[in-house]
């Protein structure tokens, strides 16, 4: 199901690497300080079919938690759609779990872009949950996929 309110739009993006400043408020659990898609110059990203974008996302956690899991949707007209990824598991992800409260962890994972995916203008949002299903982190990044 799709967090009603996922924290983060971002909406400026850093001259090097593509990084991401986040904007509007943190989640109860987590606060994020940089989101690196990459590659992704400018805003829409635009997402080639058959590709593989590497995402970054460092953030301070509010709580522990065994475990965290992703959870990714493409938003289009407001109505959210799964979107894969390679894998869910935080804790394979970069993460050493258990997650310990007040600790900045690095979270790295891959968005991979299949060949039949429709050529579409539409948000990414991507979540990282705690054991209670709480946010560690939501953002979501307008993107375009394209041939």
């Amino acid at each position: 199901q799709l967090s009603e309110h996922c924290c983060f739009s971002l909406l400026s993006r850093r001259i090097s690497n593509s990084q991401f400043h986040s904007y509007v408020r943190g989640s109860s659990v987590g606060n994020i300080s940089i989101v690196d898609v990459s590659p992704c110059p400018s805003q829409p990203c635009v997402l080639h079919k058959g590709q593989t974008y590497k995402v970054n996302v460092t953030f301070t956690s509010k709580a522990a938690s065994q475990t965290s899991k992703a959870v990714v949707h493409g938003v289009l007209a407001k109505l959210p759609i799964p979107f894969p990824i390679p894998n869910n598991d935080g804790c394979k992800s970069g993460i050493v779990c258990p997650i310990k409260k007040d600790q900045k962890y690095n979270y790295i994972n891959a968005l991979p872009v299949k060949s039949d995916y429709p050529s579409i203008k539409l948000l990414v949002q991507w979540e990282l949950k705690d054991d209670a299903g709480q946010d560690f982190f939501c953002w979501k990044i307008p993107v375009r996929i394209s041939d």
